[in-house]
């Protein structure tokens, strides 16, 4: 009896990863290992690509003012840290900020919120600002890229 594949979707109530491995039992024997690894691959990959950047979009900096206040977190604000607030991700998240006019990089760890109002993806601290070459211009067009 020769199967085919619509016979396993009935029978394999549409789970998606046993329609995969009943699609590639369908293939030639001599192609079958090639498969696999190709299908394995390409589901590895997949998952760092989609990982590696999180975000790209306008960075600002804190003004002076905050210095010594509170964060959403509780943490105390300090200038000369390497922090930042973002709109969603968790605090304590190590990210790293790229400014793509002059490639420089720096990695920041999340401790505030910014408002729900704000344009910008990310506020950072003076001293990851300095880090970044932008604080003469006041924004920078950076990507995200999440480290943990």
């Amino acid at each position: 009896m020769q199967k085919n594949l619509s016979t396993y979707y009935v029978n394999l109530s549409l789970n998606p990863w046993q329609l995969t491995f009943a699609f590639v039992n369908l293939l030639d024997e001599k192609m079958r290992m090639i498969k696999y690894v190709l299908i394995f691959s390409a589901i590895l990959f997949s998952s760092f690509v989609i990982k590696s950047i999180y975000q790209q979009g306008k960075a600002s900096y804190y003004a002076s003012k905050f210095e010594g206040r509170r964060t959403s977190s509780g943490e105390i604000f300090r200038q000369d840290s390497l922090t930042a607030a973002h709109h969603k991700l968790p605090f304590g998240t190590i990210v790293l900020v790229k400014n793509l006019k002059n490639d420089s990089v720096v990695i920041v760890k999340i401790n505030d919120r910014l408002s729900p109002q704000s344009t910008r993806i990310i506020d950072l601290s003076l001293r990851a600002a300095k880090k970044l070459n932008f604080v003469r211009e006041g924004l920078a067009n950076v990507t995200l890229e999440k480290l943990n």
